[in-house]
């Protein structure tokens, strides 16, 4: 286990936090009018929290057995130019999502309406909570770029386990902390929380565009490291 992968992983993580199951949807019930329960916002968080640890060790599980059984075809460089080409080609298309354009937010709303339809009962939202998370399975690009450090990064099985939980904790963490200062200081928070959601409905997809190019600049600077492509501008 290196400083560098603990960095990327919590850097993975804090881009995780911005997605729609990880804060949109607690800035609304945050912001829903009526006190704030705090039990069943932690429900909701955290039953979030452990679907993507379930989702992960699976993913773990899965890669490292694939990458046993290919040996070491995923280290050719054939592979690793693919891998290369693929982080920029992310890259390259997160500029399409450029924030000066009017912006599309039907589905940020659509998710806006859910979360401020239900009665907020716990189990309400333990449903709310597994339905934005099954939505996000396909595009959860930081927690797949994560899943697949540890699955080539030969730390043990306790170690994986313990990192994926901690991912999950930092994934969740800002969420957390809004919650703690809504009920701390809500006259503080409250206008906060009235610009983070006009930032979600005018900025949505500029959000996407940066988690691309985050995502497909970490996906090629692995390439180049494991090609030694950097060594090039050293000699």
């Amino acid at each position: 286990m290196t400083a560098g992968l603990l960095l990327s992983l919590a850097g993975l993580a804090l881009v995780d936090s911005t997605s729609i199951g990880t804060l949109f949807i607690p800035v609304w019930l945050l912001l829903a009018p009526g006190p704030v329960s705090v039990r069943r916002i932690l429900t909701y968080l955290g039953t979030i929290a452990v679907f993507y640890l379930a989702v992960g060790l699976l993913l773990v599980w899965g890669g490292s057995r694939l990458a046993a059984t290919l040996g070491g075809a995923l280290d050719n460089r054939t592979v690793l130019w693919a891998q290369l080409v693929l982080g920029v080609a992310l890259l390259l298309l997160s500029f399409r999502y450029d924030g000066r354009r009017r912006p599309r937010g039907g589905g940020v709303l659509r998710w806006r309406d859910r979360a401020t339809a239900g009665d907020s009962s716990a189990r309400w939202l333990v449903g709310l909570a597994l339905l934005a998370a099954l939505a996000e399975v396909a595009t959860m690009l930081p927690y797949l770029g994560a899943v697949g450090l540890l699955a080539t990064s030969g730390v043990g099985p306790a170690s994986v386990v313990a990192l994926l939980a901690g991912y999950c904790v930092v994934m969740v963490l800002p969420a957390v902390l809004l919650l703690t200062a809504r009920v701390a200081r809500p006259a503080w928070v409250e206008p906060l929380l009235a610009r983070l959601n006009t930032w979600i409905i005018t900025k949505a997809g500029s959000a996407f565009g940066w988690l691309l190019g985050i995502v497909g600049f970490l996906i090629a600077r692995d390439a180049a490291v494991r090609l030694d492509l950097f060594d090039l501008f050293n000699r």
